[in-house]
């Protein structure tokens, strides 16, 4: 479970076999002790939540729109696919 990024209480991770046979786009998982959330990355968009509040589902969001590109980046470096556009 690669982390590739950490901001305040959050921790942003994939799991290292995602990528196999799951059909999934590129996404990424957050945590932190009040709950946990996935993001798709190209458009980012939720796609679950869990113990977060509207408020806090929102700011995790804005901060994987800030960090949009280096998150897809470590996700193609890892799963060694070609860089997205």
């Amino acid at each position: 479970m690669p982390v590739i990024d950490r901001f305040g209480p959050y921790r942003f991770f994939f799991y290292a076999n995602e990528n196999i046979g799951s059909g999934e786009p590129p996404h990424v998982h957050v945590t932190s002790a009040d709950g946990w959330a996935v993001f798709w990355l190209d458009p980012v968009r939720l796609r679950h939540s869990e113990g977060y509040t509207a408020a806090e589902v929102a700011r995790i969001r804005r901060i994987v729109v800030v960090r949009r590109t280096e998150l897809r980046r470590r996700w193609d470096e890892f799963f060694h696919r070609p860089p997205s556009q």
